[in-house]
C-alpha cells in the first residue's frame, strides 16, 4: 500500500510491513522523533495535545501515540474526538508545546496520519519537518526512565471552547441567522463533524438541522473528499427537504463545501471567496491570501474592496506564512479551506459555516443568488505522466522559458499568468507526473488552455 513521509507529517495505509505502510513500528518511530524535536525547542516539563477523527484505526493509533509520548517523558492531554481546528486551538488554550492530530483528512478509511503542530497550534515548518525525518531515520531519540514518564489526562471541553470563541467573533451575526429561520442540511461523513456541527448550528440560531451521516463510526458512506461527484445524496436531500443551504465537511472538518437551495454546488473554490467578501465588506477592506492553485475570484473580490491579494505556495503552512507577512485579514485554500486569523491560523470549516451563514442571512437573498454575484471562473485539473528517467525539473524550466513573455511565478512549480487566465504546473514528489491546473472563464476555455501547455510539454519531451 503506501507510507508517505513528508515535512508536514506522516501519512499511510494501516497494516502491512514497517516502512511500507503506517504500522505501529512507524508510529512509534516518528512520534518519538517529534518528541525529541519538542525537547530541543522547549525546556522543562512539556505537554502535548492529542486529538483524532473517527477513523476505525483511530483508537489503535491513539494508544500507540499516547504511550510513545509518555514514554518519552511528555505529558499528554487527550481531547479524543475533535476536529483539526479544535485541536489546533486547544494547543494554545492549554499552553502546550505542540499537538498531534490523528487524521488522514479526506483520504479513504484505510488511511491514517500524524499531523504535527507547533506551540502556536499551527503545522510545523518545513525545517522542523526535515529535522523530524532526520531524527527518525537515525533513530536518534531517547526514552524516559520509570521515574520520569509523562502523565496522561482527558479533556472533553474543547468543542465547547471552540464554539464559544466562534460565537464571540465580531462578524458572526447570530441575531441575523436566528431571524432568518433557516433550515440547513449537513453531511459529516460519519466523523467528528457530526458531534460539533449540529451543536454549533443550534447555538447560531438555525431553526432546523437535517443530519446526514453524523454518527462518528468512521465508516464513510461515500468517498470522504467533499467534491461534487461525492455529494449526490445531500444534493438531493437539500432539494427534497427544501433546505436553505447544505454544508459538507471532510473527516477532520478543515474543508467546507456548500450546496445551494436547489441542490446545485456553490463551488468549493467559492467558499473562501464568499466568506472573504463578507469579511472585507464588514472590515472596510483588507488583504487576502490563497495558494497558487486557487481561483482568481478571490483577487477580484479583494481588489473590489480596495485590498491587495497575494498568492502562496500550495500547503496550509505556506498560506499562513504569507498571511502573516502581508497582514491578511482572511485567507485560505480553494479546496474549501477558510483561515480567519481573528480566531486562529488554521483552515476551519466551523468558522467558515458561521461566517457564511452571517453573510447569507444579512444579504437577504437565496444561496444560489449569492453565488451569482461572484466572478465566474472554472478550473480544469489535469496531469501528464512522463517516462521514467525524465528530468521533471528541467521540463518545468523549459516551459518557464517558453512562456517568458508572460508573468511567471515559480515559488511552487511554474504558474503562468495571462490577463484573466492562468496555468499552474507542479511536479509530484513521488512519481514522474506533472499536475496541470488551468483556470479560465468557462470549462471549455480552461481545458483548451491546459491542453495547450500539455502539448508543449510533449513537444519538449519528444524533441
Amino acid at each position: 500500500m503506501s507510507l508517505i513521509k513528508s515535512i508536514s507529517g506522516i501519512r499511510g495505509t494501516i497494516g502491512g510491513k514497517p516502512s511500507e505502510n503506517l504500522t505501529p513500528t512507524d508510529i512509534v518511530k516518528f512520534v518519538a522523533a517529534y518528541a525529541r524535536l519538542l525537547k530541543e525547542q522547549h525546556h522543562g516539563r512539556l505537554k502535548t495535545i492529542l486529538g483524532r477523527d473517527a477513523r476505525v484505526s483511530g483508537p489503535m493509533v491513539r494508544d500507540i501515540v499516547r504511550g510513545t509520548l509518555t514514554g518519552c517523558g511528555i505529558d499528554v492531554i487527550d481531547i479524543d474526538f475533535a476536529t483539526t481546528p479544535t485541536t489546533e486551538m486547544a494547543v494554545t488554550r492549554l499552553k502546550a508545546a505542540g499537538g498531534i492530530i490523528l487524521t488522514a483528512s479526506h483520504n479513504p478509511a484505510q488511511w491514517n496520519a500524524l499531523k504535527l503542530l507547533n506551540s502556536k497550534g499551527e503545522f510545523i515548518s518545513a525545517e522542523e519537518g526535515k529535522r523530524i525525518l532526520e531524527i527518525a531515520a537515525d533513530e536518534d531519540f531517547h526514552f524516559a526512565g520509570f521515574d520520569d514518564l509523562g502523565t496522561y489526562e482527558e479533556n472533553h471541553e474543547m468543542d465547547r471552547m471552540h464554539m464559544d470563541e466562534i460565537l464571540k467573533l465580531k462578524y458572526v451575526d447570530v441575531k441575523a441567522i436566528r431571524k432568518a429561520n433557516l433550515k440547513v442540511a449537513i453531511d459529516c461523513v460519519n466523523s467528528v463533524g457530526g458531534l460539533i456541527i449540529p451543536d454549533l448550528l443550534e447555538k447560531l440560531g438555525v431553526r432546523e438541522v437535517i443530519k446526514l451521516y453524523c454518527e462518528p463510526t468512521g465508516i464513510f458512506p461515500h468517498n470522504p473528499e467533499p467534491l461534487p461527484e461525492n455529494l449526490s445524496e445531500i444534493a438531493a436531500t437539500v432539494k427534497k427537504k427544501q433546505a436553505d443551504v447544505g454544508f459538507v465537511v471532510d473527516p477532520d472538518v478543515d474543508r467546507l463545501a456548500i450546496l445551494n437551495e436547489d441542490g446545485s454546488m456553490f463551488g468549493e473554490e467559492y467558499t473562501l471567496v464568499a466568506v472573504a467578501d463578507y469579511i472585507l465588506a464588514r472590515a472596510g477592506g483588507g488583504n487576502t491570501v490563497s495558494n497558487l492553485s486557487s481561483t482568481l475570484a478571490l483577487k477580484d473580490i479583494t481588489e473590489k474592496h480596495g485590498g491587495t491579494y497575494a498568492s502562496a505556495a500550495v500547503g496550509e503552512v505556506n498560506v499562513v506564512e504569507m498571511m502573516k507577512k502581508t497582514g491578511a485579514i482572511i485567507g485560505g485554500e480553494g479546496n474549501g479551506g477558510v483561515i480567519y486569523p481573528n480566531l486562529h491560523y488554521g483552515r476551519d470549516a466551523l468558522v467558515g459555516i458561521a461566517l457564511f451563514l452571517s453573510h447569507l442571512t444579512r444579504s437577504g437573498i437565496k444561496c444560489s443568488e449569492l453565488r451569482k454575484q461572484y466572478p465566474s471562473y472554472t478550473i480544469s485539473k489535469n496531469k501528464i505522466e512522463l517516462s521514467s528517467g525524465i528530468n521533471v525539473d528541467e521540463v518545468l524550466n523549459r516551459i518557464k522559458n517558453h512562456y517568458s513573455g508572460n508573468r511567471i511565478i515559480d515559488i511552487d512549480g511554474v504558474k503562468i499568468l495571462f490577463e484573466k487566465e492562468w496555468v499552474h504546473l507542479r511536479k509530484s514528489n513521488t512519481e514522474p507526473i506533472i499536475r496541470i491546473y488551468a483556470e479560465s472563464s468557462d470549462h471549455e476555455k480552461a481545458g483548451m488552455l491546459a491542453n495547450q501547455v500539455m502539448e508543449q510539454i510533449r513537444r519538449l519531451v519528444n524533441g
